[in-house]
């Protein structure tokens, strides 16, 4: 079976062809570090360690940019709640995120941007999306997306446009996707964002959330690359806002494949820190948990199915995990002659075939 994943954008799958040969842009968004990570923030930056790894299985020569968000709402919310600096707040919660993404044994990326030395690229593709008429600035030195000058605005998530009132914006980075509006590329610079602020040729301010990342990916991927990945979170609206203003200013079809994972429960419910479910790596290492019973209980489900995360899965993941380890051992020892004959050779084509599809873990 050749390889396909499943096109969130065409709402199906597709044969996957790189747009170079042998060659994969593969983008990933990153953590917002105004806080750590949890278990459900990993849940995507699994499926994106595995994705990563098949292609490189299959020898693509992978190139991968994560992004880290270190300027948004959040964090600015954060530092001024805990009264420090910006970078205070964005450098340690990097770091934290760094040690549990090394103890969990991913892959690191190749390029880790961040967004506050992206600035200059985010300035430049806002100039050229007010250039050319799909961006408007308002007297308070904001600059806003107008979503209705897109015609395929939508196209990610199936949103109408049609209801919009001309004029409708928001300046928040997150909002429903019921109330699509025009979106901040620029905030003009208020009192609560303290010493955040950069000069601009519209006026002192800091960068909107979905601007962030279409520099970011086009300054070290370029304006056309081969994949995107998320969480379904993401869609809506921060991919599909990056969309729109990266094929504006660009002229370039963006991204050839978005892949988007699905939420992960936990005790058979929705995260909520109110409820006490709301697990750091730290907390699960501290109950007994290994790396590899970790990937395993975010890798057994379907990355486009909602799994369940359970402390009380603990020790069926254990078992599991040594059954591999074990199998893999075996595979070791097993001579040239051994590993040639019989039926493992069969046992891998189903097993390739099963990750060419969609990345099928639970069946592979």
């Amino acid at each position: 079976m050749p390889l396909q994943f499943y096109n969130s954008l065409k709402r199906e799958k597709e044969i996957f062809q790189p747009i170079e040969k042998g060659k994969v842009g593969l983008y990933t968004c990153g953590p917002t570090v105004y806080d750590y990570a949890h278990i459900g923030n990993f849940r995507t930056f699994m499926f994106e360690d595995l994705l990563k790894r098949w292609l490189l299985h299959l020898r693509y020569d992978v190139k991968h940019v994560m992004n880290i968000t270190d300027v948004d709402d959040k964090t600015i919310k954060k530092a001024k709640q805990m009264k420090v600096s910006l970078s205070r707040i964005t450098d340690k919660y990097t770091q934290y995120f760094m040690e549990d993404l090394t103890w969990l044994k991913m892959i690191p990326a190749d390029i880790y941007p961040t967004a506050t030395e992206s600035i200059p690229k985010m300035i430049s593709m806002i100039e050229r999306l007010l250039e050319k008429g799909f961006a408007y600035r308002e007297d308070d030195g904001s600059v806003y997306f107008n979503i209705s000058s897109f015609p395929n605005y939508g196209k990610l998530t199936q949103i109408n446009i049609s209801a919009q009132r001309t004029g409708d914006r928001i300046m928040e980075d997150e909002y429903d996707k019921d109330a699509p509006q025009d979106f901040a590329l620029w905030k003009g610079w208020k009192e609560e964002d303290g010493e955040v602020v950069w000069d601009a040729p519209w006026g002192r301010g800091r960068p909107g959330w979905h601007i962030e990342c279409s520099a970011m990916s086009s300054e070290s991927l370029g304006d056309h690359f081969d994949i995107h990945c998320g969480g379904v979170d993401n869609m809506f609206p921060h991919h599909e806002n990056e969309i729109a203003q990266s094929q504006c200013a660009t002229d370039q079809p963006f991204v050839n494949f978005w892949l988007h994972s699905e939420f992960l429960m936990v005790d058979g419910g929705k995260m909520s820190k109110s409820l006490g479910n709301f697990y750091r790596i730290s907390a699960l290492k501290e109950l007994g948990f290994t790396a590899e019973s970790i990937r395993y209980q975010l890798l057994a489900g379907h990355y486009r199915s909602k799994i369940t995360f359970s402390i009380d899965k603990k020790h069926e993941g254990d078992k599991v995990v040594q059954r591999l380890s074990d199998f893999y051992t075996r595979l070791q020892k097993m001579n040239a002659n051994e590993s040639s004959t019989g039926s493992l050779p069969e046992v891998y084509s189903k097993f390739r075939d099963r990750m060419n599809d969609d990345l099928d873990s639970p069946q592979a």
